[in-house]
């Protein structure tokens, strides 16, 4: 079985530069500091993933906004008031210096903030300490499902690094993600914001 630690003890493995399991709302994810080179190639070794594949973020709000240097667009700003906190990986663009990989093209960056208890918690932490961004990466090898329960995270780390203790993922649909770096969005994955919710909150269409 995993260790369990509670967030300021996993923090504290992060900075250290381990990876870490954490709930959300949709399931479970693989926290990393994106600002880590060491820690985004064990993450992306361990999860079998491309190395140009780019790696979405946990942010807290509006100040992880700022050190992300992140450029919202009209869009990108509605968008985040209506849904966020929730299940919506908003690609914006971001200035900050961040691990090779991070970003998709044009310095393109996955933002998630997640209303899960622990989730919240661990962005606000890092946050508050200077470490990460966190990675918000599924916890799960590439090609296989991401992990909905605590058993099921257990299980697929092995006992390779911690959990962090708390309540379990909410086990929702995935987040839905939504590209704004362009004229206009462009929904990327439809997950558990509907397209006529974000099309509503755009206040008309979307690609």
């Amino acid at each position: 079985m995993s260790m369990a630690l509670a967030p300021e003890a996993a923090l504290d493995r992060v900075a250290a530069g381990e990876l870490i399991g954490f709930p959300t709302e949709t399931s479970w994810g693989l926290g990393a500091d994106a600002r880590s080179e060491g820690s985004l190639a064990a993450l992306r070794l361990w999860k079998g993933r491309d190395a140009e594949k780019p790696i979405s973020l946990l942010v807290s709000g509006e100040a992880d906004l700022v050190r992300l240097e992140a450029r919202l667009s009209p869009a990108a700003k509605r968008l985040a008031h209506a849904f966020w906190p929730g299940p919506l990986t908003l690609v914006v663009r971001c200035e900050a210096k961040l691990v090779r990989g991070i970003a998709g093209p044009k310095g393109a960056v996955g933002l998630r903030c997640s209303p899960h208890p622990v989730a919240a918690t661990l962005a606000a932490l890092a946050l508050q300490r200077g470490v990460g961004p966190l990675t918000a990466t599924s916890l799960n090898r590439s090609g296989e499902p991401a992990c909905k329960t605590r058993a099921q995270a257990e299980a697929c780390v092995a006992g390779e690094w911690p959990l962090v203790d708390g309540d379990d993922s909410g086990a929702a649909p995935a987040s839905s993600v939504v590209d704004t770096t362009g004229d206009e969005p462009v929904i990327l994955r439809r997950g558990a914001i509907s397209e006529a919710e974000i099309a509503a909150a755009l206040g008309g269409g979307f690609a």
